[in-house]
């Protein structure tokens, strides 16, 4: 659902979805002003809106790496990775940004991560300890 969000900034039209035509008017075509799968710009209008909202949530964009973030708000600090259209989240209290990002999208909290990117993570908390493999 995530390439649904971005907005399109050229003007890109599209014949009639099937079932969506109107006898007589089957030639018109539609205008689009949101991305939709499979078009060429999807991904990259995606990233555009999602890197506007984020960052107007006072999250800073990692010099480095695009894709990372960091909000630091009185003690509590927060990093978030974006792949693709998969969110990562980290930090010692998340619930106030995921319920704030759930009313920016569409999304689906998966809970913790166990991993991302064929990558293991492992936890064990009475240690405080947090790994990769």
């Amino acid at each position: 659902m995530a390439f649904l969000n971005g907005f399109v900034e050229e003007e890109i039209f599209m014949d009639q979805p099937e079932g969506f035509t109107t006898v007589g008017e089957e030639q018109k075509v539609c205008r689009l002003q949101r991305s939709i799968y499979g078009l060429k710009q999807a991904s990259r209008s995606w990233n555009t809106r999602f890197d506007e909202v984020i960052r107007g949530y006072d999250f800073i964009k990692n010099d480095y790496d695009p894709c990372v973030y960091k909000k630091i708000s009185g003690s509590s600090v927060a990093y978030l990775v974006l792949y693709v259209d998969d969110i990562l989240l980290i930090g010692n209290d998340v619930r106030d940004i995921k319920a704030w990002l759930s009313t920016q999208f569409s999304m689906k909290d998966m809970g913790e991560a166990s991993y991302i990117l064929g990558i293991k993570i492992y936890r064990d908390r009475s240690k405080r300890m947090l790994g990769l493999t």
